[in-house]
């Protein structure tokens, strides 16, 4: 897929910061730059989320990507994967986020956040109220509200960019561990937990 959208020029010392910190410059920053409001205000949204330190850092970085997987935003699943690295999350279990269900290295707390962010992402959502009260149970009400917060966060910014047509600028590739293809059957039962 191509942009549908040419990329803006984005200001200088913002290219230079980009760069040092992803080694690029995030095509989804030189989309919106076409709106500064919109940029202003998504990255400064990001930056937000970025502090926030009540739920489990690889928890809310799986749920981004299983969001990733279910839109089909190969940008999402790059740029977290590439940053799950840097996190020093588990890679094996990242590299594993868009084959959840089948995979064996999942706990069963993370199964039901990697649930949980695709029930949110259906539409119309799908969250029952024995998963959400599950999750509320083990994460607590803070934690809760931060997942559920990122969750619709990363439903946004991944609706974004596949409407731009914005995919995969190759992050990834700088992690040891391939990303895995996506099940042919999302909603299958998995062969081990």
């Amino acid at each position: 897929m191509t942009l549908r959208i040419p990329k803006a020029e984005l200001p200088t010392e913002l290219r230079e910061t980009t760069i040092k910190q992803f080694g690029a410059v995030p095509e989804p920053f030189e989309v919106t730059a076409h709106n500064p409001k919109v940029a202003h205000d998504a990255t400064e949204i990001g930056a937000k989320l970025s502090q926030w330190d009540m739920a489990d850092e690889g928890l809310k970085t799986f749920a981004h990507m299983a969001v990733a997987a279910q839109v089909g935003c190969s940008w999402c699943l790059d740029i977290n994967y590439f940053q799950a690295l840097n996190k020093n999350l588990d890679l094996t279990k990242a590299s594993q986020v868009p084959r959840w269900r089948e995979s064996d290295v999942f706990t069963p707390l993370e199964r039901d956040v990697l649930e949980y962010a695709e029930a949110m992402t259906s539409t119309p959502t799908t969250v029952t109220d024995e998963l959400y009260a599950g999750l509320l149970d083990r994460l607590g009400p803070a934690a809760m509200v931060e997942l559920t917060a990122v969750i619709g966060f990363a439903n946004m910014g991944t609706r974004n960019n596949t409407a731009h047509g914005i995919t995969s600028q190759g992050f990834s590739d700088a992690c040891g561990i391939p990303l895995a293809a996506r099940s042919e059957n999302p909603g299958a039962v998995p062969t081990a937990i």
